[in-house]
């Protein structure tokens, strides 16, 4: 079973939208992905009340029950388990980073967002956590450059000692009718721009957590 986390200090970021993508392009008939909001906010869990499919499964829950939930889901073959986790909690957020195999990190590519995920990133080093950040709500390329905000951003990333995604999630409306409807992108507009992006980052975080085995 691999159990990624989603965190940031700073709400916004994306851990939700994220999280949900992410949990659906995992989820198997055999064995359903599990989505964890540990969220006081529960977006990720409004997000679930809207869907029409019966998975993935989600549970509401508190940081303190998380390693309970993890054995009865490995026991019970979940092959992956997604935790959104709380804003501005830093003793939640340390007790769920110990129990992922990958961290999330999400931030957007403004000057706020940065100055607020350093300690996302400080926490994930300090705890010997794998984490990627994750670039998010970018603004589109123009052909096949990348926005320099993008790149300048990715350059504050790494000098924050963060593994950085090698490419971003771009701002787009489908991203968010797709949210709106209990949906992902994929189920949404199918091999979209939007749904690509995703289907790339849920490779690479495949191939992170298999290169840190």
């Amino acid at each position: 079973m691999q159990t990624v986390a989603f965190a940031s200090q700073k709400g916004g970021a994306g851990k939700s939208t994220l999280a949900a993508h992410l949990s659906v392009l995992a989820d198997a008939d055999a064995a359903p992905a599990l989505l964890i909001d540990i969220d006081p906010q529960r977006s990720l869990s409004f997000w679930h009340s809207l869907r029409s499919a019966e998975t993935p499964a989600l549970i509401e829950a508190g940081a303190r029950d998380i390693s309970a939930i993890l054995k009865e889901a490995e026991a019970d073959g979940v092959k992956w388990v997604f935790i959104d986790g709380p804003p501005h909690d830093g003793t939640a957020m340390a007790e769920m980073m110990r129990a992922a195999d990958l961290v999330i990190i999400p931030t957007r590519p403004s000057a706020f967002d940065l100055a607020a995920v350093n300690a996302s990133i400080n926490m994930a080093v300090t705890l010997k956590r794998h984490h990627l950040a994750v670039l998010n709500s970018t603004p589109p390329k123009r052909g096949v450059t990348e926005p320099g905000v993008v790149s300048e951003a990715r350059s504050v990333l790494q000098g924050m000692g963060a593994t950085v995604w090698n490419s971003s999630i771009t701002q787009r409306a489908a991203l968010s009718h797709a949210i709106a409807g209990g949906m992902s992108v994929g189920e949404l507009e199918p091999d979209s721009a939007a749904d690509r992006e995703m289907q790339r980052l849920w490779r690479d975080v495949r191939r992170t957590l298999e290169k840190s085995k």
